[in-house]
């Protein structure tokens, strides 16, 4: 049975920081791609990072350039976002997700991990 297991969401200021961790079992991690969503209230479930089984990695528009990092270790079956520079819009349920390199979407989902960033 797969899991995935998002920690590390919490209440922080404006400019904080926040590093996100996702732990997943009963699934051959490395050969994953790793995604971070979130969802706000109202509105659409969106990609916030992503990293490749290969490393490769990408970040929503709305997140570069204020050091949101995510990163992977294989040894440990657990992906990371740290979030730096946190703004009110940044609160949102954060969810990590995982796809099977070569395929088209993500098959599995954690529950979510609350992150609210007050002004």
């Amino acid at each position: 049975q797969v899991q995935l297991e998002e920690s590390g969401g919490g209440l922080v200021q404006a400019g904080g920081s926040l590093r996100l961790s996702c732990a997943a079992s009963g699934l051959p991690f490395s050969t994953y791609h790793m995604g971070w969503f979130r969802q706000a209230p109202g509105k659409q479930r969106e990609l916030v990072a992503a990293i490749t089984s290969s490393t490769r990695r990408y970040y929503a528009d709305s997140v570069k350039g204020r050091l949101f990092t995510i990163s992977r270790d294989n040894a440990r079956n657990t992906v990371y976002l740290q979030m730096n520079s946190l703004k009110p819009e940044d609160t949102a349920v954060y969810y990590c997700a995982a796809a099977r390199a070569g395929g088209t979407d993500y098959e599995y989902w954690g529950q979510g991990t609350q992150v609210t960033v007050s002004s």
